[in-house]
């Protein structure tokens, strides 16, 4: 009984709060809360958590679980407490608190100033972002949650390049999701990092996707953990987010020793696709760069996963990766220094064969994006995915509305009202995707609806090779509008079929046209392709089995003599809409 009651004790006492450590800042007490590992040792890291609005020292330990982890990595973790539960986000009052906790670790437990690292919640998260113009010299790498500054973000032009991970939930209904790229934009400009980010679906667990841009200078990467699904909280739900935080800060310290490589081509990802046959392999030239914070670098080695491929030990550093066959290959770029330390980066190149279809909508995943293989224009404005970070003009829309004919649509419109000015297109040149054709029968599908046209505003899809050669066009009215919001419910967007006969082995690109009329605009929600056989030989004479030109009305009357008005026009050179 006595032993049951001493347990019951102990365990309330381990409940409680752990008490809260004073220090005097600028002549006012403040105070942190600390978690030490046993057995710490000197020269260990500091993580510093910084809860939100109207939250405390203790509530911000217990949301993010780092015990466990620090327990493991052997690293001292400060959380502290707000004036007024809140932080100064365009001072320095908590700029010298920060400092000061800094100072005390280093003065009583030896902890390493050179692996320092910033995050907080919310609140927090903005006030991380105010410290990285601010005490960047103190501050290793940054960490926000669910939080950044919503009046916009920039980054001074004297601060080192900064590796950050950001970590935020789609569903965040207090700081928005769709503010995080416009905050991160501005550090992957400054940090010079590639403005194509390299993306991981299922990244450890199916609800997230991982994001990283890099490397930029000194080999620092900006990632973003997009948790779907997730609200205005610390994540920890199958993975742990201070586990990821730590993952990626402890790569980074202050004075960096390792060194520096980056693939300058490619510069990102590839993807291959062919369709109706085999693929021929493919040779993929390499080019990198190499640098050495502390001294000089002695070779760069290029790998296709674990074989390798070649060691240069003198600039330019270059390789041929040869006769890469189906399946996803991870070329890396492995630069050793003259300490004998080693850092990498890579690219992924993916060669596919799709066995019967192709989704090229796959993609369609974030929104105010412009998804991975796709390219947009508008008369005014091109776009070539993967970008993002678009609050107006053409992007990806995700419908939230009652009924909704898809989840997720990528928007254009024709700004100048310019033949063909307005566009979606898949597997452009300026794309990280290649469509590869085999002579065949084909059949496309898609579901295509208007953005803000009652009256409904006609669009053309069009298989034409990378060259402009046009081989199939079809032009037809959508049955559905938006009526110009995301949060607006639509339905009856037919699914649309059209076959047709590619001639000869090329590269495609599929395109959908909005009307050649002055804001006229079009909601690309779904869009495949099916290889529907193979054709020995196609006479070139039955892709327009009519040299003459035929009239049509928008809604599909034939007229001998068109009007004036809008018509389609078919004849040898395909479909197209005219203004008469």
């Amino acid at each position: 009984m006595m032993k049951k009651l001493f347990l019951c004790l102990l365990l309330a006492l381990l409940a409680l709060p752990v008490a809260a450590v004073d220090i005097t800042v600028d002549g006012v007490k403040r105070s942190y809360v600390i978690y030490l590992p046993k057995n710490l040792g000197q020269n260990r890291p500091l993580l510093i958590s910084c809860h939100g609005m109207n939250q405390d020292a203790n509530y911000q330990k217990g949301m993010l679980q780092i015990e466990s982890i620090a327990d493991t990595a052997k690293f001292v973790t400060v959380f502290p407490e707000g004036i007024d539960r809140g932080w100064d986000i365009s001072g320095d009052r908590d700029i010298r608190f920060m400092q000061a906790i800094i100072d005390e670790m280093v003065r009583l437990y030896k902890v390493d100033a050179n692996r320092v690292y910033l995050s907080g919640f919310s609140m927090g998260g903005m006030f991380t972002y105010h410290a990285m113009n601010r005490m960047a010299d103190k501050i290793a790498a940054f960490a926000p949650i669910s939080g950044y500054p919503m009046w916009g973000t920039t980054a001074s032009p004297s601060v080192r390049p900064l590796p950050i991970i950001h970590t935020h939930g789609t569903s965040d209904d207090v700081v928005n999701f769709s503010g995080v790229q416009g905050a991160l934009n501005a550090w992957i400009n400054h940090n010079h990092c590639p403005t194509t980010a390299k993306v991981q679906k299922n990244y450890r667990a199916q609800h997230i996707t991982r994001h990283t841009w890099g490397p930029g200078d000194n080999g620092v990467e900006v990632v973003l953990l997009e948790l779907a699904g997730k609200g205005h909280w610390v994540s920890n739900d199958v993975v742990k987010t201070g586990e990821e935080i730590w993952r990626f800060c402890k790569r980074y310290a202050l004075q960096m020793k390792d060194p520096v490589p980056k693939i300058t081509k490619p510069a990102g990802d590839l993807s291959f696709i062919t369709m109706g046959g085999v693929p021929e392999a493919q040779d993929i030239t390499l080019e990198a760069t190499a640098t050495d914070p502390d001294g000089r670098v002695v070779s760069v080695a290029f790998y296709d996963g674990e074989e390798l491929l070649a060691t240069i030990t003198e600039p330019p550093y270059t390789c041929t990766a040869e006769a890469l066959g189906k399946g996803r290959h991870e070329l890396r770029a492995v630069a050793t220094d003259d300490e004998g330390r080693t850092g990498e980066t890579s690219v992924v190149v993916n060669i596919e064969v799709p066995s019967g279809y192709h989704l090229m909508h796959n993609t369609f995943n974030t929104e105010g994006s412009v998804p991975e293989g796709w390219s947009t224009g508008d008369g005014e404005v091109q776009r070539t995915g993967f970008s993002t970070g678009y609050q107006q003009g053409s992007r990806l829309f995700q419908f939230t509305g009652a009924k909704h004919d898809f989840d997720w649509g990528l928007y254009t419109r024709n700004v100048s009202g310019a033949h063909h000015a307005g566009y979606a297109r898949y597997a452009d040149k300026g794309t990280n995707t290649t469509l590869t054709l085999l002579p065949g029968t084909y059949q496309l599908r898609y579901k295509v609806c208007n953005w803000n046209q009652p009256d409904f505003s006609p669009v053309t899809v069009a298989v034409e090779t990378v060259d402009g050669q046009e081989v199939f066009a079809n032009t037809f009215k959508p049955t559905a509008n938006v009526g110009n919001s995301a949060t607006n419910s639509f339905s009856g967007c037919r699914l649309l079929n059209s076959q047709f006969e590619v001639p000869a082995k090329d590269r495609y690109v599929v395109t959908f046209y909005t009307a050649d009329a002055p804001w006229a605009d079009l909601v690309v929600g779904y869009a495949s392709l099916f290889f529907k056989g193979s054709t020995s030989a196609i006479q070139p004479s039955t892709l327009h089995p009519s040299p003459s030109t035929h009239y049509y009305t928008l809604s599909g009357q034939r007229v001998s003599h068109p009007q004036q008005g809008l018509y389609v026009v078919k004849d040898k050179q395909g479909s197209r809409v005219v203004t008469y």
